[in-house]
């Protein structure tokens, strides 16, 4: 009778030119390429507030830094979490 089972639930996928690729990777593909793109489009000079210091910067550079220190943050929160 084990052979009627139906195998375990693993991680939603969708087949795309014959590979299976993971729901999660798709969407996390798809915020990447509208966050460069976001990134991209902005490319005025603002000024920005650093503590003390008034800075004016590329708009993408201060966009690009916010995102990589979340992606960090993300990170070590996403990595603390893993472990028991």
């Amino acid at each position: 009778m084990a052979k009627n089972t139906p195998p375990p639930h693993g991680p939603p996928t969708v087949t795309v030119k014959g590979r299976d690729l993971r729901l999660r990777t798709i969407g996390i593909g798809v915020l990447a390429v509208l966050a460069v793109w976001f990134i991209a489009a902005n490319t005025d000079s603002v000024s920005v507030t650093l503590w003390v210091a008034d800075v004016t910067m590329p708009l993408w550079v201060v966009l690009t830094a916010t995102l990589l220190v979340g992606l960090v943050i993300g990170y070590f929160l996403a990595r603390r979490r893993r472990k028991p």
